[in-house]
């Protein structure tokens, strides 16, 4: 499966950098895959400029969503009840895919709960489309590497695929928040799914 991939991950979840006062500039909602970590981590580590930032594993709802200064406690209300429209699920990571040459990712089974939770915040929130309305579909995937070596993203591939599955419960989403710099990116809410 392909898509166009113009902007890399730091892009889609970094902002523009930090204002003076050290605040985060951009947000995003993410669906965190802790049960992913121990297969994916040290290579994202290597190969997935958001993790540098400090974005875990993870499947992305919205980003990048609203400016922190806009989130309040008005709209963290209307966002758990968009995210509260879908009920926890179990996914399953089991295979390696690429868009074109530069990322490399897990797809989850199912994956229509994924696109049912970006669908359901997008109609809460349409100021604040996937990706910035870049792409035409939504492709729920967990990216193990962007834009890095070919060679070293297809030697992460076939070592995690030896690895995989990987199962994990999907009952949250997290409001993200932070900036360019290393490892500013941080949880500031956990939303949970319906149960």
């Amino acid at each position: 499966m392909e898509r166009p991939h113009t902007k890399s991950a730091t892009q889609e979840h970094a902002g523009q950098g930090r204002d003076r006062g050290g605040a985060p500039t951009q947000s995003a909602l993410i669906v965190p895959v802790g049960a992913a970590e121990s297969v994916v981590g040290g290579f994202r580590a290597d190969l997935d400029p958001a993790a540098a930032l400090g974005v875990p594993a993870h499947v992305t709802v919205i980003a990048p969503f609203a400016p922190p200064r806009l989130i309040d406690g008005n709209l963290l209300a209307a966002l758990a009840e968009a995210v509260r429209t879908v009920s926890a699920f179990d996914a399953v990571f089991a295979q390696v895919a690429w868009f074109a040459d530069t990322v490399v990712w897990l797809a989850p089974e199912p994956s229509a709960p994924f696109r049912e939770l970006t669908e359901r915040v997008w109609a809460r929130f349409p100021d604040y489309p996937p990706y910035g309305g870049i792409y035409n579909d939504i492709v729920p995937h967990l990216t193990i590497g962007e834009n890095s070596s070919l060679n070293d993203m297809r030697a992460a591939a076939q070592v995690i695929e030896r690895s995989l599955p990987i199962t994990a419960r999907v009952d949250r989403v997290a409001l993200i928040q932070g900036s360019a710099a290393a490892a500013s990116w941080r949880t500031v809410a956990e939303l949970p799914l319906a149960d």
